[in-house]
């Protein structure tokens, strides 16, 4: 399978346990064990997008995806440092 179809896969088993989950969280109403069942649910979608990152940019370097964050340096040139002057 392509990465779109496993990620699709994917996107659909977390949208069905979101299904099979809510009427147990709805049954035992608003109880700790409910609350995060459904904080689980919704970190594994959040994990999802982060990890095939529709939350933020990819790029695709040969056959990899990495996160623009490896090619930062940390630095931002913009910005001075209190008691030091851009020359």
């Amino acid at each position: 399978m392509s990465l779109e179809q496993d990620v699709a896969a994917a996107r659909r088993a977390v949208d069905a346990l979101e299904q099979a989950c809510g009427p147990l969280t709805r049954r035992f109403g608003d109880t700790v064990d409910s609350r995060r069942l459904k904080i689980d649910v919704a970190r594994l979608r959040d994990d999802l997008n982060l990890l095939c990152g529709s939350a933020r940019g990819v790029e695709v370097v040969g056959t990899r995806a990495y996160d623009p964050v490896m090619w930062d340096d940390g630095y931002d040139g913009e910005v001075s440092t209190p008691g030091r002057s851009l020359r």
